[in-house]
């Protein structure tokens, strides 16, 4: 991700990102997290429309994986046995080059 968003901006959502997958309850939680480490690394270099495109889908998939958090679903009462989630129609659409990708990954 280029520097123009700020480094520190940057290096704390990716942060975020993996902190929250890492506390995220699937059977899947390994490959999610190391899909993030990937595309951030995929897409350091970019700049402009893309780099706000990636961005856009950065921050929604941080809400989609907070939406797990304990401290999230019980609205920061952690002993409370009431809690909500709030899921979306196709939340995180595939991008446009995502075959591409899954191509040069094989």
């Amino acid at each position: 991700m280029a520097a123009s968003h700020g480094r520190e901006a940057l290096l704390q959502l990716y942060k975020q990102l993996l902190r929250s997958a890492e506390t995220f309850p699937s059977k899947n939680r390994l490959k999610i997290y190391q899909a993030i480490r990937d595309d951030w690394r995929d897409n350091k270099h970019i700049e402009g429309v893309k780099l706000q495109q990636q961005l856009s889908v950065a921050y929604k998939g941080l809400s989609q994986l907070r939406q797990f958090d304990e401290t999230e679903m019980t609205g920061g009462q952690v002993d409370s046995t009431n809690w909500s989630v709030k899921l979306e129609q196709n939340p995180m659409p595939k991008p446009d080059d995502y075959d591409e990708r899954k191509k040069k990954k094989k």
